[in-house]
């Protein structure tokens, strides 16, 4: 294996796998970080590990969370951009309104007539609030 935090997503993870290969007579040896849990030495180098990976694990996503955080304060949204400008939705409505088919509508407005229909439902095509 070439990272132990590779190998599961907790410490009980670790151990469950360990153990399991552990129950069927197996050991398990990590070149790169010389453990061997076929000793006691091992084994104990084991858990400390797993505990180091889950806390790396746990501090990487609290550092990302205070990250997206501090940006929404700073006014950042994260994710992609709007396709539908509020100006797209007055002129959707507007040929809509029309009699333009939505395939026509949504062509023209470089969208898919999906997008077109999750901004201005078919139902009430010209009177959807804009949201």
């Amino acid at each position: 294996m070439w990272k132990l935090d590779r190998l599961g997503r907790s410490v009980k993870d670790l151990l469950d796998f360990a153990g399991g290969l552990n129950d069927r007579g197996i050991g398990f040896v990590s070149l790169t970080d010389s453990i061997d849990t076929t000793t006691a030495s091992g084994r104990f180098f084991f858990n400390v590990m797993a505990s180091l990976a889950q806390m790396e694990r746990e501090l990487m996503i609290e550092r990302t969370q205070a990250g997206l955080q501090a940006a929404r304060e700073q006014g950042r949204v994260g994710g992609r951009k709007r396709v539908m400008t509020e100006a797209k939705i007055r002129s959707a409505r507007k040929l809509l309104s029309q009699g333009t088919p939505p395939r026509e509508v949504a062509s023209s407005l470089g969208i898919s007539v999906p997008t077109l229909y999750r901004w201005i439902p078919a139902t009430g095509a010209a009177k959807a609030p804009v949201t």
